[in-house]
């Protein structure tokens, strides 16, 4: 069988970096992009590892910089099409509205939508003119629930969630695939921003935030297995028939999406505040 061909961004570590490895273990040429190829050394003794090495190829690419997606498009010449793509690229910005600087909003929105964008569009002309492909994009729990002290975050994951919609809408006259794939709480680095946060005892939110952290660092002994999330994306990748839009995945985030189809928001949030407030 023709060996196919898939991109994902974000591959140096967490998601990116396993789903990476799930992809060429099921057969995908698999172009790893990193902004920074000196990380790649965990995927490539992963690689090696599982005997997938000759599968991975690793490419520089600064989703947020139009300069490297230009030279990405360039490096794609080579390969007669990318079948699917798989944008993880992420970060989690940590922080309370008021308290955050639009710039880093703004900084949150280019990593995790705009650069997200950017790379699609680079993509596609690809995969319409052979009339398939698959588009899956790394969202969140945090796209589906709104919680404090993560706005930026949850706001990228929001718009994602609705540009994903839009777009799997447009595309499948075309033959082309778009899934969203919404993880819970997992061990991977993403929430490095959010664990680095301090509580600021000048701000009027310090014993919010002192109760958040709290919460974010008794949960992580429940932090999934990020292997989950890659055999998932992986599937998505490889299976015959047609993709879902959505696949939430992750202890309890089921649960979480079933109670906020079904409660009142008001009761939603008596909970939650009950349980974080200062």
């Amino acid at each position: 069988m023709k060996s196919k061909t898939a991109i994902v961004t974000g591959s140096s570590s967490g998601f990116g970096l396993l789903t990476a490895i799930e992809l060429a273990l099921k057969g995908f040429t698999v172009l790893s992009t990193m902004r920074e190829i000196n990380r790649a050394k965990p995927l490539l003794e992963l690689a090696k590892e599982k005997q997938v090495e000759d599968f991975i190829h690793v490419l520089p690419l600064d989703v947020t910089s139009q300069d490297s997606i230009l030279l990405f498009q360039t490096l794609l010449a080579e390969y007669p099409a990318i079948d699917v793509l798989v944008n993880n690229a992420g970060f989690a910005q940590g922080g309370f509205s008021e308290e955050l600087s639009v710039e880093a909003y703004r900084s949150q929105f280019e990593t995790n939508f705009f650069g997200l964008i950017a790379v699609t569009q680079a993509v596609l002309p690809s995969m319409r003119a052979k009339k398939q492909g698959r588009i899956i994009n790394m969202s969140s729990i945090s796209g589906r629930f709104g919680f404090p002290g993560l706005s930026a975050y949850v706001a990228s994951k929001y718009a994602l969630e609705g540009y994903s919609e839009s777009l799997r809408l447009e595309l499948k006259p075309f033959g082309i695939d778009v899934s969203l794939i919404e993880p819970g709480s997992y061990q991977t680095n993403i929430w490095a921003s959010v664990d680095g946060m301090e509580v600021n005892g000048e701000s009027p939110y310090s014993s919010y935030m002192e109760n958040i952290l709290k919460e974010i660092e008794g949960g992580k002994a429940g932090h999934g297995n990020p292997i989950e999330v890659a055999k998932l994306a992986a599937r998505i990748a490889s299976q015959p028939k047609t993709p879902e839009l959505r696949y939430p995945i992750g202890a309890g985030v089921k649960n979480m999406l079933t109670l906020k189809s079904f409660l009142p928001w008001k009761l939603l949030e008596s909970i939650i505040i009950k349980k974080l407030k200062p």
